[in-house]
């Protein structure tokens, strides 16, 4: 996955220049780019763009008629760009690398929340206010329930993790049994 994401970066990055010079503004451009990556996740426009029937300029159509909001020439560009170098097919990875710069650049840091029990809304801002204090970022919480982690909660901000599961607890007390 590690590979994907270094292919994916110049791409995101090249598409984050463009998008701040642009008058829609990144929140515009990070919607059409979820939007490409959903479409190209799935199963049968992956298979009718990698068609060998199709040239490139098909398939940039052909992509950009199962989109539902209209495409700039940048986009269509840069969609261009991704057929040409047989890319298109990344663009999943190339969303999760824009919304990262984009967060970035904005001070901000999604946080998936996984608990064993449902938060209150009071226990989720209390969580989310240390975590902002600890990250230095504002901090947008997606929050999810896990009965299997028993106790506790597990979070990831970006690729670190604070896991104070018992789940966690239990694995990292098994190991140190079993070494």
């Amino acid at each position: 996955m590690a590979e994907l994401s270094t292919i994916a970066r110049p791409y995101a990055e090249a598409l984050f220049g463009v998008a701040r010079a642009d008058s829609a503004g990144l929140t515009a451009w990070a919607e059409l780019v979820a939007e490409m990556a959903q479409a190209a996740s799935h199963p049968d426009v992956r298979s009718a763009v990698a068609d060998p029937q199709f040239d490139s300029a098909q398939r940039v159509e052909l992509f950009a008629s199962t989109l539902k909001t209209p495409l700039s020439i940048d986009a269509r560009n840069f969609l261009a760009l991704l057929v040409e170098n047989g890319r298109l097919l990344l663009l999943p990875e190339i969303a999760s690398e824009f919304l990262w710069l984009k967060n970035r650049h904005q001070g901000e840091a999604d946080a998936e929340i996984v608990s064993a029990f449902p938060l209150a809304d009071a226990q989720v801002a209390e969580l989310v206010a240390g975590l902002e204090k600890k990250f230095g970022v504002k901090i947008k919480p997606v929050v999810s329930v896990d009965a299997s982690l028993i106790g506790g909660v597990r979070v990831a901000v970006g690729d670190q993790v604070l896991d104070t599961s018992v789940r966690a607890q239990l694995d990292r007390m098994r190991d140190a049994l079993v070494a």
